[in-house]
């Protein structure tokens, strides 16, 4: 008898520690949630309209940017699904991007800002989810999606001041090539019948008959 009493005041000992547990694990979440919930807030970078014309059928680019500006609501758990997709979908910004700025500038930038997102899932993923590396991110995240946004900007910059400086220079070739109005040929003078290279030649009197 005395055995099995120890053994079920054990058991119930036992089982209020781990409702105790559960319960701190619980507050906790609550705190990190509240904490990152407050933190997660990315920025869409403001765009050259030539840049968002030429990225319209970029459908990564698409998609990533759709994912990081639907915020989780509901748990802890939704921010760490949330932060398994957008690290799938930077990822995939290395597909389809186009010609104009596939270069290695934007894909070094792509690369950096993939780097900062799957960290963000490796630290709030992690058993003791690692809260203050999480919101240390966000505006890394942030700095380096403006950083590949600037990058494709100015590549689209350089490619009109490009444009520009060839149609100035067609312009002024066109121009000096107005100006030019055709010469006539230069006519040779006509040798008097009283020079002659070289001196002067006598005249003829045709009355005089040869002897």
């Amino acid at each position: 008898m005395l055995v099995v009493f120890c053994f079920l005041v054990s058991c119930k000992d036992d089982e209020a520690a781990r409702l105790e547990a559960n319960a701190k694990d619980s507050k906790k979440n609550e705190q990190i949630f509240a904490s990152i919930d407050k933190s997660w807030n990315f920025n869409t970078p403001s765009m050259n309209p030539s840049v968002a014309n030429i990225i319209q059928n970029w459908d990564e680019w698409r998609l990533f940017m759709t994912e990081l500006n639907q915020k989780p609501k509901s748990s802890i758990g939704a921010f760490q699904q949330k932060a398994k997709t957008l690290s799938k979908r930077v990822i995939d910004l290395n597909n389809h991007i186009p010609a104009v700025f596939d270069k290695p500038e934007v894909r070094s930038r792509i690369m950096t800002l993939a780097t900062k997102v799957r960290s963000l899932d490796l630290y709030i993923n992690l058993s003791h989810i690692q809260e203050q590396k999480v919101i240390k991110l966000i505006p890394e995240i942030n700095e380096e999606l403006a950083s590949l946004t600037s990058q494709m900007d100015e590549i689209v910059k350089k490619s009109q001041i490009r444009l520009e400086e060839g149609e100035a220079e067609m312009l002024q070739s066109l121009g000096k090539d107005s100006l030019k109005t055709p010469q006539p040929p230069s006519e040779q003078p006509k040798p008097s019948n009283t020079t002659q290279q070289g001196g002067i030649i006598p005249h003829h009197n045709p009355k005089q008959k040869s002897q």
